[in-house]
């Protein structure tokens, strides 16, 4: 378990060492320690928030470096407070298996079994904007720059005019 904070790491770790078939092995606080704690403990699941102590988004750097560094099949399951599509996207690329917000806390035990059978599907917090994303690349490049303008809360209207096409293209 990676989490620097005291009242998630309590209850999580106490929720999941009930369980008969999980046990919370070692907890670590920050990058440097996950990424220690990975290099001499025999762990299966890797529970990783993805900020540490006061380093923006460092969970995703230690991801990186024990999944970049793993001696086997390491499985990494994000879980944190944040719901961004650039953050769950660069969480997937930097290695990790399932990204789950605390809110749907009661889904960690369930995403830790899935992780170890290797049966992981992305959990439902995240699998639209994954859906979204992978949609978003079978895009041209002028309709990737369409979707794009339009996510900038620009009209079809403002969009023709910029891109120099008719609204009907657009």
């Amino acid at each position: 378990l990676v989490e620097d904070d005291p009242f998630w790491q309590e209850n999580l770790s106490a929720d999941l060492n009930q369980e008969q078939d999980i046990e919370v092995v070692c907890i670590a606080s920050s990058k440097a320690a996950a990424v220690e704690a990975y290099n001499q403990t025999e762990v299966d699941v890797v529970l990783m928030d993805i900020n540490l102590t006061e380093n923006q988004l460092d969970g995703l750097e230690a991801t990186q470096a024990i999944f970049s560094g793993s001696r086997g099949n390491v499985k990494i399951i994000m879980i944190t407070s944040l719901a961004e599509k650039e953050v769950i996207m660069k969480s997937f690329q930097s290695g990790a298996m399932n990204y789950i917000t605390k809110s749907s806390y009661k889904d960690i035990v369930r995403a830790v079994r899935e992780a170890y059978a290797n049966k992981s599907g992305i959990h439902p917090d995240v699998a639209s904007i994954m859906r979204q994303e992978i949609e978003l690349m079978t895009l041209t490049p002028m309709e990737r720059e369409v979707c794009d303008l339009r996510e900038s809360c620009m009209s079809k209207t403002q969009i023709a005019d910029r891109l120099h096409k008719s609204v009907n293209t657009i």
